[in-house]
């Protein structure tokens, strides 16, 4: 199994007695300079503001979802409202047609 170039380091540095040293060498390797680390921070700021963006987006969203759902259940009343007098129309309609038919009928029996 091939070995990282840090683990055959720390390998060859344990064989010889060089901790000391490798100690010495982790801090300098984890300096970071200010340039680096203030892109770092700048990256960082980005995605809180972005994280905010998309937070208050989400909360618009929800908002605007439960005034739509409010509508649709206020706007489900009225349509059911209106398929009832839509039906007692109808029926209404049928017997008006069904009493012209019984008056044209009559008529029809009178012309004889």
């Amino acid at each position: 199994m091939a070995e990282s170039f840090f683990e055959s380091e720390t390998a060859a540095g344990a064989a010889s007695g060089e901790q000391p040293q490798a100690a010495a060498a982790e801090p300098a390797a984890l300096a970071v300079s200010v340039d680096e680390f203030a892109a770092l921070e700048e990256r960082i700021r980005r995605a809180v503001e972005l994280v905010k963006r998309e937070r208050q987006a989400r909360a618009a969203a929800e908002e605007r979802a439960g005034n739509t759902e409010a509508l649709l259940r206020a706007e489900s009343q009225v349509v059911e409202q209106l398929q009832s007098e839509l039906h007692a129309l109808r029926a209404e309609r049928d017997q008006v047609r069904q009493r012209v038919e019984r008056l044209l009928a009559q008529l029809d029996a009178l012309e004889l």
